[in-house]
């Protein structure tokens, strides 16, 4: 099975410390109808609670009452009900549909309610998290376990980003590095403000390449933009990388690697096709497509 990234148009960098964002353009747009997910449960045509009052923490139950279907995208955060949770893959939901939903946890010390459904966290996971957890997510649909990631692994790596912060989380929970460094987080979107008409982004810390998000239209992008800029400036403050970084051919490479890269097909969640492939080096790749229209791809270098 073949599926590739459009060919895309790196435009010029943006920075905040170590982290460079590389806006990317694509010459078509999609035009597959939905809502975000945190779209959604704002006009509350969607709720996403635990699939039982016990709870599992591998899945969550999605209830998409509204008439049109629902993206979720992958390592998106979710607040609420007995613990936090980040969305393992993305997910077309369908309308008027039940679905359950596959995510890890990010807030191990918790197993209790604090409300019966989730919001949108309007944070997003830290490229080396993702990394993580898509070969893992990978590793187990080949071994027909379905979406399941390294809870562990997963875990480990909170643990590390709360370290590298000097953040306190009696929960050990994610959101809780979100809350320490607000001004730092608000600081950063006023120099990595969306750049018009982008429908991706590369990012690198330092000269190292981190990984790109790929969307089907421009207005999908920035709408999450700021969201997904939540996760790679943690991944800024974490390092100690230096100021360099690489040249827009490098990164044009980066995303074309998904062109020759062995895809496998997935059984998907809810709506459209997914795809996910290795590619030399340990770096992970999947695409979320409707109709043969790519939605969200993303490719996540090996740590």
């Amino acid at each position: 099975m073949t599926v590739s990234f459009p060919n895309v148009r790196v435009g010029e960098p943006v920075t905040y410390r170590s982290l460079t964002v590389y806006p990317l353009f694509t010459e078509e747009e999609g035009t597959v109808e939905y809502l975000l997910a945190d779209e959604a449960i704002r006009e509350e045509s969607l709720t996403v609670s635990e699939v039982s009052e016990g709870g599992s923490v591998p899945e969550l139950l999605v209830e998409n009452k509204g008439d049109t279907r629902v993206l979720f995208i992958e390592g998106e955060e979710l607040l609420g009900a007995k613990q936090n949770r980040i969305l393992n893959t993305s997910i077309l939901v369908a309308a008027r549909t039940k679905a359950k939903i596959p995510v890890s946890c990010v807030e191990e010390g918790r197993w209790g309610y604090r409300s019966r459904h989730f919001d949108s966290g309007g944070t997003h996971s830290p490229s080396k998290l993702r990394s993580k957890m898509k070969a893992s997510v990978t590793k187990s649909l080949k071994e027909k376990r379905g979406h399941r990631s390294d809870q562990g692994a997963v875990w480990s790596e909170v643990h590390l980003l709360h370290a590298a912060l000097s953040v306190e989380s009696p929960s050990h929970a994610m959101h809780d590095a979100y809350h320490a460094h607000q001004e730092t987080v608000s600081e950063s979107r006023d120099q990595l403000k969306y750049v018009p008409g982008a429908s991706g982004l590369a990012a690198a810390l330092g000269d190292k390449i981190t990984g790109c998000d790929l969307f089907d239209k421009p207005s999908t992008c920035e709408k999450v933009w700021d969201r997904l800029m939540t996760g790679l400036v943690f991944d800024a403050m974490s390092s100690n990388t230096g100021q360099s970084q690489p040249e827009r051919c490098d990164i044009e490479e980066f995303v074309s690697n998904t062109n020759t890269a062995a895809w496998e097909q997935a059984d998907p969640i809810g709506e459209g096709d997914e795809f996910r492939a290795e590619i030399g080096g340990g770096d992970h790749a999947s695409a979320l497509t409707f109709n043969d229209q790519l939605v969200h791809g993303s490719l996540l270098a090996g740590v």
